[in-house]
């Protein structure tokens, strides 16, 4: 996967080179992207956990479809833009303190709808 320049995809939106207010919200980082592909990583811990001491499950979604915005942004041109039109998520298994990994590819793109599938997976390599 070969990084291309983010500024490629922030076109229309100011870009300073900093991480969006999300990804600093939730403590994530575009580790890499590009050709339809992206990774997002979340060292998980007790502020990302939900009442029953788990990893809550809007943290793993936004760290999933992070990866997904990014792995599809990087086949736009520069003046294109998109937004989400539906995510969907399988818990597979609960997520305590981890560095997590978001790995995502666009498995389909159209003119106007592209599908992209994301697995986010903890440091031992199981999928959460």
């Amino acid at each position: 996967m070969a990084n291309v320049p983010i500024t490629k995809f922030a076109a229309n939106a100011p870009f300073d080179g900093s991480a969006p207010g999300v990804a600093k919200l939730i403590g994530f980082r575009v580790s890499a992207f590009g050709s339809g592909e992206a990774v997002v990583e979340l060292d998980s811990g007790p502020q990302h956990y939900n009442p029953m001491g788990t990893v809550h499950g809007g943290v793993l979604c936004d760290i999933a479809d992070a990866a997904m915005g990014v792995a599809f942004a990087s086949t736009l041109d520069a003046h294109q833009s998109f937004t989400t039109l539906e995510l969907k998520i399988n818990f597979l298994r609960p997520v305590w303190e981890s560095m997590l990994q978001a790995k995502a590819r666009v498995t389909s793109r159209g003119k106007t709808v592209g599908l992209i599938e994301c697995d986010v997976i903890d440091a031992n390599g199981r999928k959460e």
